[in-house]
């Protein structure tokens, strides 16, 4: 005697037709990532910390700095002149929190689980590149424009040089360098090695010019090193060497420099195995 067939769930269909998922199936795109790295550098301890530190430094450095000024010291430079004092260090802050940003992932291994839910690599790391500069370039800009604020609320009147620009052109500045940290943190995978290898960028062209120009045959190379340095950029930038520039030739160093340390960690990040 023939026995019963159980009758197939109503989500398996007829015989001979394709299966047909219960749960509802979104493809991902760009959004889903921006979202997901969002959610890790607004939820990680470092982000915080480094973060804190690099407000702490400019603004409590240029806070201090504009109460030691006079009237009279801000007739050729802009109100956010003492804010440049605490970039100088700061910036060491953004360059950490960029390499961490990526290298903490591969610290952990949870990369692999980030690949997992979005094999597409590429749509990870641009994500990485994009939140990361939104968020360094709005602190900096934040941090740069109260302290110019609370100097021209000190000092109202006794500049004669609009400051918005140091404000844009500062915060590019210093989160270029975050960026530039992130791609060489990617290309790196190691936090040590990339922290240290940003701050060899960073502070052997500010170190190197003193010596290099004692000799003739390497004076021309020393001096273009001291030109293009961070210090000395941001230095033009908030118009304490105007007579030479405004900084957009090294902005627009850097910026190029940023760029190909992108794509080389897009190459890699395609061409090496997790």
């Amino acid at each position: 005697m023939p026995q019963p067939t159980a009758a197939a769930p109503h989500w398996q269909g007829a015989p001979g037709t394709s299966y047909t998922s219960p749960i509802p199936v979104t493809r991902t795109h760009l959004g889903h990532a921006l979202t997901s790295e969002w959610t890790k550098i607004r939820s990680v301890r470092s982000t915080l910390w480094t973060l804190g530190v690099f407000l702490l430094l400019v603004i409590g450095i240029g806070f201090l700095v504009a109460a030691q000024t006079q009237d009279t010291d801000f007739g050729d430079v802009p109100y956010t002149i003492p804010a440049f004092f605490g970039l100088i260090l700061g910036q060491i802050c953004l360059i950490t929190l960029g390499v961490l940003v990526v290298s903490s992932e591969y610290g952990t291994g949870m990369i692999r689980t980030t690949f997992t839910a979005s094999p597409q690599r590429h749509r990870v790391l641009a994500a990485k590149l994009i939140i990361f500069f939104l968020v360094a370039f709005a602190v900096s800009a934040f941090a740069i424009g109260l302290v110019g604020l609370f100097t021209s609320g000190m000092h109202g009147g006794a500049s004669h040089v609009p400051w918005g620009g140091s404000v844009l052109k500062g915060a590019l500045y210093v989160s270029l360098l975050g960026v530039l940290a992130l791609a060489v943190g990617s290309m790196l995978r190691h936090s040590a090695g990339a922290i240290t290898t940003m701050l060899g960028v960073v502070l052997v062209p500010a170190i190197m010019p003193a010596f290099l120009m004692m000799s003739e045959s390497m004076r021309t190379i020393g001096e273009k090193m001291q030109e293009y340095n961070a210090p000395n950029a941001l230095a033009r930038i908030f118009s304490l060497d105007s007579d030479n520039g405004t900084g957009g030739a090294q902005l627009g160093l850097l910026a190029g420099v940023t760029a190909a340390a992108i794509a080389g960690a897009f190459v890699l990040l395609e061409r090496r195995d997790v």
